[in-house]
This record gives C-alpha cells, structure tokens and sequence, in this order.
C-alpha cells in the first residue's frame, strides 16, 4: 500500500500560493486534496488596480485553474484545531486532515492611529476593497480630485491606472518607488508625470488625518479628495494566532526553513501569510507560487517518509504597470535588492502584461501537469539567515 493511500490534505487559500500548491498535491495517488477558499472565483490581486477603474474583472473561475483531483469547498476558516487535526468552516462544518498548508495571503493595512483612515479611506488589497473602490468612482465627476497614499507599487500601479482613466490624481507619499533604484524610480516618476499626476513626496510627507472631502498632512496643509485610495502597509488575516499557533509581530506564521509550522509538523505554509525562520520573502505573487509548490513538496516528502527540502528561491525583478501605456521593469538580485538596470515604458507596460498572463498560464499548467511549475532559485536564504544569526541583516 502507498504511504499516501487516503492522506487527506486541506488548503487553507485559493490565491496564487494555494492554487499552485493543491495543483502540485493532487498529482500524487492516495492524496486527496480540499481547497478551502472564501470566494467562488479566483482573484487576480495584480490587477485589482484595474478592477477599480473598470478595465478588468480581475477574476479567473477555478474550474479553468484547478486540476481535477482538487475539491474546491466555498467557506471561511475560522478556527484550526491542531491537537485533533481539524478546521472549523464559516458554515459550521467540520473538516478533518492529514496535512495542512496554511495559504491565507495578506489583507489591507489602514492604520487605525490615522484619525478617520478605517471610515473615509479606500484600501485596496482585496477583491472587495477594489469593488467597493470603483462603486464610489462612479458616484464621483472625472474631474474630482484624488488623493493616493503611499508610493509603493500598489499606489503606484493605481496612480498610473485613475490617471490615465482621465482622473485628476495626486500622489501622495514619502518616497515613489522606495524599493526600486535610483533610475527605476525616475522611470516611474516619468511616466506618472506624462499621464498628469501630481507627485506630493518627501521626507517630511506624513499623512495625519483622512476627511470625507480631503487629507491632512503633517505640516498642516490640507489637500481636497473626494476619493482617498490608501495604498501603505499590509496585514494577514488573524486564523493563525486564533488558533494557538505561534506567529510572527504581524500574524504570519512562524515556520522553519522547510516552511513547516514550528509548533505542527502536520502544518504547512506558503505565500503572505509565512514566516520561514522569522524572516519571511516580500509579500508577493512571486515569492507566493514557488512557495506554494515548494509547501506541497515539504507536505509529499513527509508523506514519503523523507526529509523535506529547504526553501529555495530568488527573485528577478518587480515588473510595475504605470496605466496601460507605460511601465518599469526594475531588474533585481536574488535577494531582491535592485540592480542599475531596469526597463521603462511602452516595452515594460507589454512586458508586464505578458507576465501577468503567464503567471495565470503557470497555474492552470500546474493543474495539468503536476510538477511543471519552474521557479528561480538562489543563495540568497542562506545569506540572509547567516546575516540574521549574525545580527546584520537589514529589513
């Protein structure tokens, strides 16, 4: 008999780490595989910038993705009972399992010590946030201003998409493109000029207030916005520490280098959501598919009776649509620092439209053939982990 004859996995996520992980488990005879997942569809996140601006649905259905040995149940999780392997659903049922992958992914991030920022601002991180985003554009005349908070690649991506849709945007942040260097930055600021944003930035530039009509800054200057887009920081969702597992300060789970939760060896986890050795990979679809398949390998080999592989992987870039006409392709090293080389404009907007579509191809491909899904790999984890043992680690 097959040491995998009747192994129940669940995971917990239907977002890029969890598709590619329960893709790669059904692959194996004996293994059954339930994906929990909130949502009857499939979110693309990396174009929820163009949900709001009616430009995509930015959805995908499952059927189209998932192999056909995964079971796709609708429903919460809320509560994961380690001692007797089970997770209580939002409708009240009762899931029992072998094995667990703990796929959650990340949520919005509006700081509640931002007088009126969980009222007037509109995050947009989740499929509903985007929705309810477009629903307020569309009560609100072209020609009102608004206001985006922070100049990362989300505030970025949605600056770029409201410009160009013919909305009057400003730019609201301390630094545009914090991650990205000094000539990807002026890439990107070039492109957000030539579509008409107005860039507010600085130092100095702190967000002290959000209004129904405007935002404060710190100096005291008010700026009119009828539609406030708050872009800074990330959350997880809390099923982690609610359930007595051990997390990180921001509710990622904590989990050794084989992504294996450490108070549960029966418990893994890939994407936002992770934690490897405290010291987890930006929150990404890039970093999030390589660890979703490598979790289904940590999950097989245990399974096997074999030891589980250490995460492995680099990254290559951060691709940034700036509207549909312009973009930047900022080339990284495998730790994810930038290089001097990038790519911008016309060529980078069409260069992240390909790897968007790819990152979709990737994983209906991995539902086919279990085991196809290739990803970059690196010595950058080795590095870090010394330099954090060491104490020199920069975050």
């Amino acid at each position: 008999m097959s040491a995998a004859q009747n192994t129940r996995v669940i995971v917990i996520g239907g977002g890029y780490a969890g598709v590619l992980a329960a893709n790669r488990l059904q692959g194996t005879p004996g293994v059954a595989v339930t994906l929990v997942n909130p949502r009857p569809e499939f979110v693309e996140r990396i174009r929820l910038h163009q949900l709001a601006v009616g430009g995509d649905d930015a959805t995908e259905p499952y059927d189209t993705l998932l192999g056909d040995g995964v079971r796709l149940l609708v429903d919460g999780a809320d509560h994961i009972d380690a001692d007797i392997r089970q997770v209580q659903l939002t409708s009240g049922e009762v899931l029992d399992y072998d094995y667990l992958v703990y796929a959650v992914g990340s949520t919005s991030g509006v700081p509640a010590s931002v007088p009126g920022a969980t009222e007037f601002a509109y995050p947009l991180s989740e499929f509903e946030q985007a929705q309810r985003l477009r629903a307020r554009l569309q009560d609100v005349p072209m020609s009102a201003p608004i206001v985006v908070v922070g100049g990362g690649l989300t505030g970025i991506e949605a600056a770029g998409e409201l410009a160009e849709a013919g909305r009057n945007v400003t730019l609201v942040t301390d630094v545009v493109g914090a991650s990205l260097g000094a000539a990807g930055r002026r890439s990107v600021v070039k492109a957000l000029t030539k579509l008409g944003v107005s860039i507010i930035d600085g130092p100095e530039i702190l967000v002290t207030g959000v209004e129904p009509d405007a935002i404060t800054l710190a100096d005291g200057n008010r700026l009119p916005s009828a539609v406030t887009v708050w872009t800074t920081g990330f959350g997880v969702p809390g099923l982690a520490a609610a359930s007595g597992l051990r997390t990180d300060e921001l509710g990622r789970l904590l989990t050794d280098e084989t992504l294996t939760s450490i108070d549960d060896a029966r418990i893994v986890a890939a994407g936002d959501a992770a934690s490897p050795s405290g010291i987890p990979l930006r929150m990404s679809c890039q970093a999030a598919g390589p660890m979703g398949v490598q979790a289904a390998n940590t999950v097989l080999a245990r399974i096997a009776g074999t030891a589980p592989k250490p995460l492995n992987q680099a990254f290559a870039g951060q691709c940034i649509s700036v509207g549909r006409t312009y973009g930047t392709v900022q080339l990284c090293h495998s730790d994810d620092s930038p290089r001097r080389v990038f790519i911008g404009g016309r060529t980078a907007a069409f260069f992240k439209e390909q790897v968007c579509r790819a990152t979709i191809t990737f994983l209906r491909k991995e539902g086919v053939k279990p085991g196809s899904y290739f990803w970059f790999k690196g010595d950058n984890r080795a590095r870090q982990l010394a330099e954090a043992q060491q104490g020199t680690l920069v975050r």
